[in-house]
């Protein structure tokens, strides 16, 4: 009897808060911020094809904006667009554009301030913001499937990201297609965060971590753009699964990232498909390296670092290490496949009989001494390169695989790149 007595005292009041929930037509002009003010927590926003006034924030929990095709909502380049500060806020199949142009001010076209836990933002059409939507401090976001595209009137170095997180743990970026403005996806001073399955074009950088630990990078497409995947003052990201096609510069780049797991991952068409500078401890395993004039630029002391069952395709120089010591890339018996390697597998355990040395004598002269080109078809440096194959000691050192493989690996990334983004 009481608790019956509990349950019939209790619906009037879950019967009054589902009444409170409601659907409501926003009017066109400055009709947003009006409705916006009289919204109770659970209500939904609707907006009609048509163009809305921003400049608004939004400080009432659990609401939903929602948008037919063709309703805009317009910053008049004033500010962000929407902020939001309020938790469990979702806005969706909106068009947000027009934000203003300081990047002092973090002007952007969705605004996610400290306390907007949990704001889902998905389906949106993002054009011409400074950034188009800033996490700044809320945790566990997911933008989701939005079409963005950035700035094109500024320098790129005064353009803003297209998504920025700062602070923001257990966000997710997710089926995004991001064209122009700066970078694709910044990340700074956060952690477990994932990125996955975004497709980017025509800008700096693809993905930027920076002092962002412990997130995923996975199942990403960055085609024509200056740099793909940099990863920077990071401890165990997990970059898998992604392709660089065709990025001007580099692939992927990894500066004092340490113990990263980079697997199965395509990069092909870039100055250098992989660039390592004091970076510790990684492991780079299962990848397809192509094209590139340099597969890898290994450099400045980087220690401890696993490289095997990569594929090594076509590129001018496989690798390019300026040192003295001896690495040796293979592990448990397995090394890489290079496509240039000669050598036979005789006892048919995949693995050929004589290790591979990508560079030579003359590769490390020439880096140390670039005027040296002049000589590369020289009697003095032809018989040099005959010397080392005759006696293999006289290499001072530099990159060693001695346990190299007949075939290359063929990571699922293969098929995203044929089938093109």
């Amino acid at each position: 009897m009481f608790f019956a007595r509990v349950f019939l005292l209790t619906l009037p009041a879950l019967a009054g808060g589902a009444a409170r929930a409601a659907v409501t037509e926003v009017r066109q002009g400055n009709g947003f911020a009006v409705t916006l003010a009289q919204a109770a927590p659970g209500d939904t926003l609707h907006f009609g094809a048509g163009i809305y006034r921003g400049n608004v924030i939004i400080m009432t929990p659990h609401l939903r904006l929602e948008g037919m095709p063709d309703a805009v909502i317009d910053g008049g380049r004033l500010g962000s667009t929407i902020s939001v500060r309020a938790p469990d806020v979702t806005i969706s199949g909106l068009v947000v554009r027009g934000s203003g142009l300081s990047l002092i001010d973090k002007d952007s076209g969705i605004f996610l301030d400290v306390g907007a836990d949990r704001a889902v933002i998905e389906h949106d059409d993002l054009e011409g913001n400074l950034i188009s939507v800033y996490l700044d401090g809320p945790h566990d976001v997911i933008v989701r499937g939005n079409r963005i595209r950035g700035l094109q009137t500024l320098r790129r170095s005064e353009r803003g990201p297209a998504i920025s997180l700062w602070n923001t743990p257990g966000s997710q970026i997710l089926d995004n297609d991001i064209r122009y403005g700066r970078d694709g996806v910044f990340v700074v001073t956060s952690h477990d965060d994932t990125v996955r399955n975004n497709v980017f074009r025509d800008l700096r950088f693809a993905v930027h971590f920076m002092y962002s630990d412990d997130s995923v990078v996975d199942k990403n497409v960055s085609v024509a753009n200056d740099i793909g995947y940099v990863m920077m003052y990071s401890a165990r990201l997990r970059v898998t699964g992604n392709v660089s096609d065709h990025d001007h510069d580099r692939g992927l780049l990894l500066n004092y990232a340490n113990d990263a797991l980079v697997t199965d991952n395509v990069v092909r068409g870039s100055d250098n498909c992989v660039f390592i500078y004091n970076a510790n401890g990684n492991r780079l395993a299962g990848n397809w390296f192509q094209d590139c004039g340099i597969g890898i630029h290994f450099t400045a002391g980087s220690e401890g670092n696993e490289i095997t069952g990569n594929g090594f395709i076509n590129n001018m120089s496989q690798v390019k290490y300026v040192g003295t010591r001896w690495l040796d890339w293979q592990q448990g018996g397995r090394g890489n496949y290079w496509s240039d390697n000669p050598a036979f597998d005789l006892s048919g355990g995949g693995i050929a009989e004589t290790p591979y040395r990508p560079n030579s004598v003359v590769d490390q002269i020439v880096w140390r001494a670039p005027a040296a080109k002049l000589l590369l078809a020289s009697p003095a440096l032809e018989m040099l390169r005959w010397a080392q194959t005759a006696f293999p000691a006289i290499h001072p050192g530099g990159v060693i695989d001695s346990a190299p493989l007949m075939q290359p690996p063929h990571p699922a990334a293969l098929a995203r790149l044929e089938g093109g983004p």
